[in-house]
């Protein structure tokens, strides 16, 4: 069998972490190096403990050129800013990539300057990468030299309203969401924000209505269909280690019932297996798919209101580091090397 030759730039925290969890267990690719600034000599297994025994990969300070050398993808896992300088380097090369961070997922430079730094270091890139989101751009990503994958809160919320969008019922939308994420998304770095004392049995709203991933989800549902629509999103720290819930309401017209919007939510999410579109009365839980590449998505809607329209409320749940981090990346990989986009991602969540 002929191997998938990978090398992984940002080899310590979290998301290389997942990376390297699937990535160890498969006989179709061949890791060739692990660069990193931190833990610099030591074993995989030393820095992410699951790995002690399994491997003798060892961090290496190399550059990126020397760290893709021989390479035919790379992922790159790291912060913003730092990852595009480090693409820099690897673009004249012959190596695919896949990018994790928020570096390349926008196509304007106003929306990136907006959110995620004042300049960026090589803005002629935006709209370059394909975005690595297979629910709507499976075909693209085949064949694609460089994918940006999305972010956890983008990937969670737009899932949640893609068939909405595909279908034409998200025109001038006015979207509310509350969505809560587990304390992995800020980092393998310590912070007060994720700081165990201030983060177990507490709940705090943090960056609201300006989080990051707002442009990526208005800019994703745009691409599925949607237009001019208005979102409102405060996103929530919660007392979890990983696991992330998303709260969608918007009005529908009075005439589309719950069954029809479960058949539309089930005709676009049929080749996607890691997706479940929950039978009524049943509702998303972050439990039933933590440690794992799958997605839930819950449907309500409410009774008619006095001006003849109806509020849906749509929740979907997923794993931050997996489907919502490196697990999608992995989706990516997937499609590039010519397999289905849930190839060796089908194990099932840890309950409870």
């Amino acid at each position: 069998m002929k191997k998938t030759k990978v090398s992984i730039i940002g080899g310590s925290g979290y998301l290389a972490a997942e990376l390297l969890r699937n990535l160890l267990s498969r006989d179709d690719v061949e890791i060739l190096r692990v660069s990193s600034k931190d833990h610099i000599g030591k074993t995989i297994g030393q820095v992410n403990r699951s790995f002690w025994g399994l491997s003798d990969i060892v961090l290496e300070d190399i550059s990126p050129q020397e760290c893709a050398a021989g390479a035919d993808i790379v992922f790159l896992a790291m912060p913003h800013v730092i990852t595009a300088r480090v693409a820099m380097a690897l673009f004249e090369l012959d190596v695919r990539i896949i990018d994790l961070s928020g570096d390349f997922r926008l196509k304007q430079l106003s929306d990136y300057t907006a959110y995620y730094a004042d300049q960026h270091p090589c803005p002629e890139r935006l709209g370059t990468f394909v975005y690595g989101m297979p629910e709507l751009y499976a075909e693209q990503i085949k064949t694609a030299k460089y994918v940006a994958n999305p972010g956890c809160f983008a990937t969670c919320i737009a899932t949640s309203l893609l068939p909405l969008a595909n279908a034409g019922l998200m025109q001038q939308s006015a979207v509310k969401v509350v969505a809560l994420t587990g304390s992995s998304g800020s980092g393998v770095h310590a912070q007060a924000g994720n700081h165990h004392t201030l983060r177990s049995n507490n709940l705090k709203t943090y960056k609201v209505f300006d989080h990051q991933h707002t442009p990526e989800i208005l800019q994703t549902l745009g691409a599925a269909g949607a237009g001019q629509v208005k979102l409102d999103f405060v996103p929530v720290s919660a007392p979890l280690a990983r696991g992330m819930m998303s709260i969608a309401q918007l009005d529908l017209p009075a005439g589309l019932t719950e069954d029809r919007l479960r058949q539309m939510y089930e005709a676009y999410y049929k080749d996607f297996p890691l997706i479940s579109v929950l039978p009524k009365g049943m509702s998303p839980e972050v439990v039933a798919v933590k440690n794992s590449a799958r997605i839930e998505i819950g449907i309500e809607i409410s009774q008619t209101h006095s001006d003849g329209c109806k509020t849906l409320c749509v929740t979907s749940v997923l794993d931050n580091l997996i489907k919502g981090g490196a697990g999608q990346a992995i989706q990516n990989f997937n499609l590039m090397t010519g397999h289905d986009n849930n190839y060796q991602l089908d194990q099932l969540g840890m309950w409870p």
